[in-house]
């Protein structure tokens, strides 16, 4: 199955390369959209991921993952072709639903295929290195804008719509990882699945945390992060070289199971959330460029080691074979958390950036929170420690 990790590799390094990445706002601004016209877009497709976590969770485990993930990268490669074409609100939302369907639709689908195929060896060093490689392809991306591209906007688009038709192309050479008959039986245990994953408080106190502090993190350093540069005078090429090293940086989860181990799994989630909360503090109390600078590629690092370790902990939460139902009732717990934030971001910075960062920094420390309520109960604590 090592064909299998490896074509997700380079699925995922190519998915990784957005070339509009480092002016994602701006250029939908350039656009016609405002911002809380993109934080709105957002949270419809946060309530679309919602309704469609777990019909495509049993989609997938009836239909298997390989076609999922082919049907998938070929419509987020159409997607991006209503990016680059896109003009004003209608349109970008459109692009957005589209892409609900395939958030989605892979939702679990890619942590599966490469939990199977590496079966449970290392799964978290490979998820590790899964998410570094996508964090690669937005440095390559983020060094072709800030080098050529600039201030072509239009370029960047249509350089993203390449490189995602190729993960397209790439997604036909994946084996599938389950059997027929697996594929039945999830038919079959759906609500007992979805009774499981509520009745499990521990685990649903978990996804809390880490959708709090994922949010944070998606909302700061996707939209937030480039209205702070401005406001801190900082131009596209500043913005652009930025990016580079925030993404470099990103690439730091390939450490993740190592830092876990060292530290312990209690100090790993501690130093995630607080890490975050303090990057927010720093971002609401400066207008100086170095200290935003160094408070966004903060909250990217403890972010970059978080993701492998969610990740692992999820799938070892996972106690069916219809692995993808059960996360994507994981992920539809989150989105459902996530839908409030982000609308709460979103209508804060409409009226004051700094605000928005100290609901930011109150979310994180409420993570932590919850984190430690999840860990003093958990089994999954006693497995990794052996490990």
């Amino acid at each position: 199955m090592k064909r299998n990790i490896y074509l997700m590799y380079a699925i995922s390094l190519l998915q990784g390369m957005v070339f509009y990445g480092p002016v994602a706002t701006l250029y939908r601004q350039q656009q016609g959209v405002s911002v809380f016209q993109i934080t709105v877009i957002e949270s419809v497709s946060l309530i679309l991921c919602i309704l469609m976590e777990i019909p495509w969770g049993v989609i997938a485990d009836k239909i298997g993952y390989k076609r999922t993930m082919v049907f998938c990268c070929s419509l987020y490669f159409i997607s991006k072709i209503v990016f680059w074409q896109a003009t004003g609100f209608g349109w970008f939302l459109a692009e957005r639903i589209m892409l609900s369907v395939v958030v989605s639709g892979l939702s679990g689908v890619d942590a599966s295929i490469l939990y199977l195929s590496c079966e449970g060896s290392s799964s978290q060093k490979v998820f590790g290195v899964y998410n570094s490689l996508q964090m690669a392809g937005l440095l390559f991306a983020a060094a072709v804008f800030s080098l050529f591209v600039r201030e072509d906007y239009g370029l960047s688009g249509l350089l993203t719509v390449i490189s995602y038709g190729i993960a397209a192309v790439l997604a036909l050479g994946l084996a599938e990882v389950r059997s027929g008959d697996s594929q039945h039986v999830c038919m079959n245990q759906f609500k007992e699945i979805l009774g499981q994953t509520f009745r499990h408080k521990d685990l649903l106190l978990f996804l809390a945390s880490a959708a709090l502090l994922s949010e944070t993190h998606q909302t700061i350093t996707v939209f937030l992060n480039q209205l702070q540069y401005e406001k801190c005078g900082l131009g596209n090429a500043a913005i652009g070289y930025i990016y580079i090293i925030a993404t470099l940086l990103g690439g730091c989860g390939v450490y993740s199971a190592r830092f876990t181990k060292k530290v312990g799994m209690r100090a790993a989630g501690i130093f995630f959330g607080g890490a975050a909360c303090i990057s927010c503090m720093v971002l609401a109390f400066t207008e100086s460029a170095l200290l935003s600078v160094g408070g966004i590629l903060l909250l990217r690092i403890s972010n970059s080691l978080f993701l492998p370790f969610q990740t692992e902990i999820q799938n070892r939460q996972v106690q069916t074979e219809c692995r993808a139902t059960a996360l994507s009732i994981h992920a539809m717990v989150m989105d459902s958390i996530a839908v409030g934030t982000n609308l709460i971001f979103g209508a804060l910075a409409q009226t004051k950036l700094t605000i928005a960062y100290f609901f930011g920094a109150g979310i994180c420390i409420v993570s932590v929170i919850l984190f430690l309520c999840w860990y003093q109960n958990s089994e999954i604590k006693i497995a990794m420690h052996k490990e």
